[in-house]
Protein backbone atom coordinates (compact mmCIF):
# COMPACT_ATOMS: atom_id res chain seq x y z
CA UNK A 1 0.00 0.00 0.00
CA UNK A 2 1.43 3.49 -0.70
CA UNK A 3 -0.88 5.63 0.85
CA UNK A 4 0.79 7.56 3.96
CA UNK A 5 -0.94 6.41 6.58
CA UNK A 6 -0.84 9.85 8.30
CA UNK A 7 -2.35 11.58 5.66
CA UNK A 8 -5.36 13.51 7.03
CA UNK A 9 -8.45 12.53 5.15
CA UNK A 10 -9.84 15.04 3.09
CA UNK A 11 -12.19 17.88 4.88
CA UNK A 12 -15.49 18.28 4.25
CA UNK A 13 -16.84 21.31 2.28
CA UNK A 14 -20.02 21.52 1.06
CA UNK A 15 -20.40 24.42 -1.76
CA UNK A 16 -24.59 25.94 -1.98
CA UNK A 17 -24.84 27.88 -5.13
CA UNK A 18 -28.43 29.55 -6.37
CA UNK A 19 -29.88 27.43 -8.77
CA UNK A 20 -30.14 30.21 -11.19
CA UNK A 21 -26.60 30.36 -11.21
CA UNK A 22 -25.55 28.82 -14.75
CA UNK A 23 -24.22 25.79 -14.59
CA UNK A 24 -20.45 24.86 -14.29
CA UNK A 25 -20.54 28.11 -12.72
CA UNK A 26 -18.63 27.09 -9.10
CA UNK A 27 -16.17 24.97 -11.52
CA UNK A 28 -13.20 26.89 -10.48
CA UNK A 29 -13.99 27.33 -6.81
CA UNK A 30 -14.22 23.30 -6.48
CA UNK A 31 -11.44 22.84 -8.54
CA UNK A 32 -9.08 25.31 -5.96
CA UNK A 33 -10.74 23.70 -2.75
CA UNK A 34 -9.82 20.24 -3.91
CA UNK A 35 -6.58 21.56 -4.29
CA UNK A 36 -6.69 22.90 -0.68
CA UNK A 37 -7.52 19.49 0.77
CA UNK A 38 -11.54 19.47 0.65
CA UNK A 39 -13.43 16.73 -0.82
CA UNK A 40 -16.04 19.30 -2.22
CA UNK A 41 -19.74 18.34 -2.50
CA UNK A 42 -21.78 21.45 -4.84
CA UNK A 43 -25.56 21.29 -4.95
CA UNK A 44 -27.61 23.94 -6.15
CA UNK A 45 -30.38 25.36 -3.95
CA UNK A 46 -33.85 26.87 -4.64
CA UNK A 47 -34.16 30.33 -4.58
CA UNK A 48 -36.26 31.61 -1.47
CA UNK A 49 -36.33 35.33 -1.92
CA UNK A 50 -35.66 37.74 -4.69
CA UNK A 51 -32.67 37.30 -6.63
CA UNK A 52 -31.47 41.27 -5.64
CA UNK A 53 -31.67 40.28 -1.94
CA UNK A 54 -29.31 37.28 -2.55
CA UNK A 55 -26.29 38.13 -0.40
CA UNK A 56 -23.90 35.72 -2.11
CA UNK A 57 -23.07 33.91 -5.06
CA UNK A 58 -21.98 30.95 -3.43
CA UNK A 59 -22.10 29.95 0.09
CA UNK A 60 -19.35 27.36 1.28
CA UNK A 61 -20.00 25.12 4.39
CA UNK A 62 -16.73 23.86 5.87
CA UNK A 63 -14.47 23.74 8.68
CA UNK A 64 -12.86 27.62 8.90
CA UNK A 65 -9.68 26.24 11.18
CA UNK A 66 -8.92 23.81 8.68
CA UNK A 67 -9.63 26.29 5.69
CA UNK A 68 -7.34 29.09 7.23
CA UNK A 69 -4.43 26.35 8.16
CA UNK A 70 -4.50 24.51 4.60
CA UNK A 71 -4.02 27.99 3.03
CA UNK A 72 -1.96 28.90 5.69
CA UNK A 73 0.53 26.14 4.92
CA UNK A 74 4.19 26.57 3.06
CA UNK A 75 2.41 24.03 0.31
CA UNK A 76 -0.53 26.10 -0.70
CA UNK A 77 1.38 29.25 -1.50
CA UNK A 78 0.33 28.97 -5.12
CA UNK A 79 -2.66 27.84 -4.17
CA UNK A 80 -4.04 30.45 -2.49
CA UNK A 81 -3.23 32.47 -5.60
CA UNK A 82 -5.28 29.87 -7.31
CA UNK A 83 -8.23 30.39 -4.88
CA UNK A 84 -7.78 34.04 -4.71
CA UNK A 85 -8.75 34.04 -9.08
CA UNK A 86 -11.10 30.90 -8.51
CA UNK A 87 -13.15 33.72 -6.53
CA UNK A 88 -12.64 36.69 -8.77
CA UNK A 89 -13.75 34.37 -11.51
CA UNK A 90 -17.24 33.36 -9.94
CA UNK A 91 -17.55 36.99 -8.76
CA UNK A 92 -17.36 38.90 -11.74
CA UNK A 93 -18.76 35.70 -14.40
CA UNK A 94 -22.17 36.82 -15.94
CA UNK A 95 -24.73 35.36 -18.35
CA UNK A 96 -23.11 36.29 -21.14
CA UNK A 97 -23.58 39.82 -21.32
CA UNK A 98 -21.19 42.55 -21.22
CA UNK A 99 -22.63 43.99 -17.62
CA UNK A 100 -22.77 41.60 -14.62
CA UNK A 101 -25.73 40.61 -14.14
CA UNK A 102 -27.67 40.37 -10.18
CA UNK A 103 -27.69 36.36 -10.89
CA UNK A 104 -24.07 36.14 -10.62
CA UNK A 105 -22.71 39.31 -9.02
CA UNK A 106 -21.83 39.01 -4.90
CA UNK A 107 -19.68 37.08 -2.60
CA UNK A 108 -18.73 33.74 -1.96
CA UNK A 109 -19.15 33.46 1.61
CA UNK A 110 -17.13 30.40 3.55
CA UNK A 111 -19.23 29.28 6.73
CA UNK A 112 -17.93 27.11 9.40
CA UNK A 113 -20.71 24.10 10.08
CA UNK A 114 -19.79 23.64 13.80
CA UNK A 115 -19.58 27.39 14.92
CA UNK A 116 -21.47 29.56 12.33
CA UNK A 117 -19.42 31.90 11.71
CA UNK A 118 -18.81 33.34 8.17
CA UNK A 119 -15.91 34.86 6.13
CA UNK A 120 -16.58 37.28 3.29
CA UNK A 121 -14.68 36.54 0.46
CA UNK A 122 -15.02 39.01 -2.81
CA UNK A 123 -13.74 39.02 -6.37
CA UNK A 124 -11.98 42.96 -4.74
CA UNK A 125 -9.75 41.38 -2.68
CA UNK A 126 -6.24 41.82 -3.35
CA UNK A 127 -3.33 39.85 -2.12
CA UNK A 128 -2.30 41.43 1.15
CA UNK A 129 -6.53 40.83 2.05
CA UNK A 130 -5.56 37.10 1.40
CA UNK A 131 -2.37 37.10 3.48
CA UNK A 132 -4.11 38.66 6.05
CA UNK A 133 -6.91 36.01 5.91
CA UNK A 134 -4.43 32.70 5.93
CA UNK A 135 -2.82 34.71 9.62
CA UNK A 136 -6.00 34.95 10.60
CA UNK A 137 -6.92 34.00 14.18
CA UNK A 138 -10.38 32.49 14.51
CA UNK A 139 -10.45 32.89 18.18
CA UNK A 140 -10.96 36.71 17.78
CA UNK A 141 -14.30 36.43 16.62
CA UNK A 142 -17.66 35.39 18.27
CA UNK A 143 -19.71 37.17 15.68
CA UNK A 144 -20.20 37.40 11.97
CA UNK A 145 -20.07 37.58 9.41
CA UNK A 146 -16.09 38.61 9.10
CA UNK A 147 -14.89 40.53 6.32
CA UNK A 148 -11.39 42.59 4.55
CA UNK A 149 -12.17 46.14 5.59
CA UNK A 150 -9.54 48.05 2.96
CA UNK A 151 -9.64 51.21 4.64
CA UNK A 152 -8.40 49.46 7.49
CA UNK A 153 -6.48 46.98 6.18
CA UNK A 154 -8.06 44.65 8.55
CA UNK A 155 -10.27 41.26 8.51
CA UNK A 156 -13.01 42.18 10.92
CA UNK A 157 -16.98 42.01 12.61
CA UNK A 158 -18.77 44.88 12.68
CA UNK A 159 -20.44 43.32 15.51
CA UNK A 160 -17.44 42.37 17.21
CA UNK A 161 -16.05 45.93 16.63
CA UNK A 162 -19.23 47.36 17.95
CA UNK A 163 -18.99 45.30 21.58
CA UNK A 164 -15.30 46.58 22.23
CA UNK A 165 -15.81 50.18 21.76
Amino acid sequence: MTADATAQPPYPADLFVDEKTPAGHEAPLVEALTSLGFAVRARAVPTRRPVEQLAWIMLIALPLQAFLSALGSKLAEDTHQFLRNAIAKVGRRDSGTSEPSAETVGPVVLQDPATGLQIILGPHLDEEAYRKLRALDLSQYTHGPVRYDTAEGRWLSDIDEATRR
